[in-house]
């Protein structure tokens, strides 16, 4: 393969990331190549650290270097709530916004029949196995304003029902929004204004 060749198939590469169209990929690999080696080959190497030492939480679902994240070990974090999200970066999203100091419960998307995804495709037992082992007493459903959002939020709120104190965040998430592209301080008062489902 020649150099314009690889350099052709790094920037289709990039446009597939989101965010960048293929202009955008091309401007963001010129600007790698032109500083080479203080950008591209310490990005390149990183990038083969992270493929190969990355690990979703055997706990809670995010993703880190250990079989067990940081959040998951922290024992300084409250143990009796959990804040189930849709996937990694609504958790990210949500600790940005330095409120929340519970554990979290990644179901790594939504419930949809058109797509064959059921519970078990999410780990919703495994959350409502979490729930009896670990004595939670709040669940935070912290999901998208989505109509699969809301649909698997209801479903995790009737196999809970009666188990524990049931929460979902409130005022400042728009409908149709996700949690990744909130800012920091509609999240927190999203989570402070949370009510009973």
């Amino acid at each position: 393969m020649s150099a314009g060749n690889d350099i052709d198939a790094l920037i289709d590469m990039m446009a597939r990331l989101p965010g960048l169209g293929p202009r955008s990929a091309r401007r963001a690999v010129l600007q790698l190549i032109r500083k080479k080696e203080l950008l591209l080959t310490p990005l390149a190497d990183l990038m083969h650290h992270v493929a190969v030492s990355v690990r979703e939480c055997a706990v809670c679902g995010n993703i880190g270097s250990a079989s067990v994240c940081d959040i998951c070990a922290n024992e300084k974090r409250a143990t009796g709530e959990i804040c189930v999200v849709e996937d990694v970066a609504d958790l990210w999203a949500m600790e940005r916004s330095g409120v929340f100091r519970g554990k979290y419960h990644v179901l790594g998307g939504t419930l949809s029949a058109l797509d064959a995804i059921g519970p078990d495709e999410l780990g919703i037992p495994r959350l409502i196995q979490r729930v009896a082992d670990e004595g939670v007493t709040e669940v935070i459903l912290a999901l998208n304003a989505t109509v699969d959002g809301q649909t698997t939020a209801h479903y995790i709120a009737d196999q809970l029902e009666g188990q524990v104190r049931l929460t979902s965040l409130a005022q400042g998430v728009p409908i149709g929004g996700e949690l990744d592209y909130l800012d920091d301080g509609t999240i927190t008062a999203a989570l402070r204004a949370r009510k009973e489902l």
